[in-house]
């Protein structure tokens, strides 16, 4: 069943187009790191978006991609724009894309990033290019096409919080769940580094005068362990670690790299008071420390306005006959900005998919058009 809207009638024969790009894209490495993998990606999307008559704007960044925004004119009245959100970085290390490229099987599209997100970067350009060719949306529509969340957005992050300021709601299209679902909370997470300065020693000749730095951390990783509260929703996992000199030496250095999960602002709060009096404290005489926080999501909340969003979205995708259900997923994503500052925000709106950051990664090849046509209905709904 597909509802009678002009977007929704242009997208229903799209599937082969949209396969297609998708197949461009994964067959592009674009780990977080790699910005000539990731801008090539985002020199793809623009392409596809100027040859359906959209402007685009490349903002550049320095270390990491640059961000691709495209807008569709609104002919509703609204000033306040709609943003389509998705990041074009994986995972993955260069080389990846060769090793197995795009292929489909049994329904299913596999490779490199496929769900998370080039399946959502994918429906995002087709929803926007239908928008632009049946005349214009109800609002603005602005298509967000960021670098860097696989690692946090330390680039793109505050580009996304202003551009989430000045709309009226926010689509962001990572993979939908395997149910076919999609999100509407989040974890949010902190990842940070506690590096430990001991005193080195040769192991055998004159070990107490050694202070160790990975005795220390060793220390530190079990009381960290003791701020697991799973009812709460706060893990810790330290997750690398490193250190040392050499195997006869006591170690004069070492780190542990963490992350954080919590649910509320407050959790987040009490965590990290308790994480800083566990740095600050020392088992081993003698050894200091000191946290370095790496990168962070905010949780998605749903708010009132979320809640309303959701309710427009699951109504549209019923029009196409899907049930939707909104999901809690411990995940973290940029959707988490964009409803930290007060932006309506649903996520989760891709393609469905799974096993994301794993080479059994998958798409759903036939939810792509209709999870399209939805979002493009959910978009007409919003006045």
């Amino acid at each position: 069943m597909t509802a009678s809207h002009p977007v929704a009638d242009w997208l229903s024969d799209k599937q082969g187009a949209m396969l297609a790009l998708l197949e461009e894209l994964v067959n592009q490495d674009s780990g977080s790191y790699d910005k000539a993998g990731v801008d090539a990606v985002g020199e793809r999307l623009r392409r596809f978006l100027n040859e359906q008559g959209i402007p685009t704007v490349t903002l550049p960044n320095e270390g990491y991609g640059d961000v691709l925004k495209a807008q569709v004119a609104g002919g509703g009245g609204s000033n306040k724009p709609i943003v389509l959100m998705g990041h074009r970085d994986t995972v993955f290390p260069q080389g990846e894309a060769a090793r197995r490229p795009f292929r489909i099987e049994n329904g299913r599209a596999y490779g490199p990033g496929v769900c998370d997100m080039k399946g959502g970067l994918v429906l995002n350009a087709f929803v926007l290019a239908g928008y632009n060719a049946c005349g214009g949306a109800p609002a603005p529509l602005v298509g967000l096409f960021t670098s860097d969340e696989e690692i946090g957005s330390p680039a793109c992050r505050p580009i996304i919080e202003d551009t989430a300021r000045e709309a009226r709601a926010v689509f962001n299209s990572e993979p939908g769940r395997p149910s076919g679902n999609v999100v509407t909370g989040r974890k949010g997470g902190v990842f940070f580094v506690i590096e430990a300065f001991g005193k080195a020693a040769h192991s055998g000749g004159n070990w107490a005068e050694g202070r160790s730095a990975i005795l220390e951390l060793a220390h530190k990783t079990v009381a960290l362990q003791e701020l697991v509260d799973l009812d709460r929703g706060v893990t810790v996992n330290v997750g690398l670690v490193s250190g040392g000199q050499s195997v006869n030496t006591v170690a004069p250095r070492a780190e542990i790299s963490v992350d954080l999960r919590y649910v509320t602002p407050d959790d987040r709060a009490a965590a990290l008071a308790r994480i800083e009096a566990i740095v600050a404290a020392s088992a081993v005489p003698g050894v200091t420390a000191r946290m370095t926080i790496k990168g962070e999501f905010n949780p998605l909340v749903q708010d009132e306005g979320g809640r309303a969003l959701f309710d427009a979205y699951r109504a549209a995708m019923a029009t196409v006959g899907l049930a939707v259900e909104g999901e809690f997923a411990g995940g973290c994503a940029d959707s988490g900005f964009t409803a930290s500052v007060g932006c309506p925000t649903i996520c989760a709106v891709g393609p469905v998919g799974g096993n994301a950051h794993s080479p059994e990664e998958w798409l759903a090849v036939d939810s792509l058009v209709p999870r399209a046509q939805g979002m493009a209905l959910a978009i007409a709904g919003l006045r």
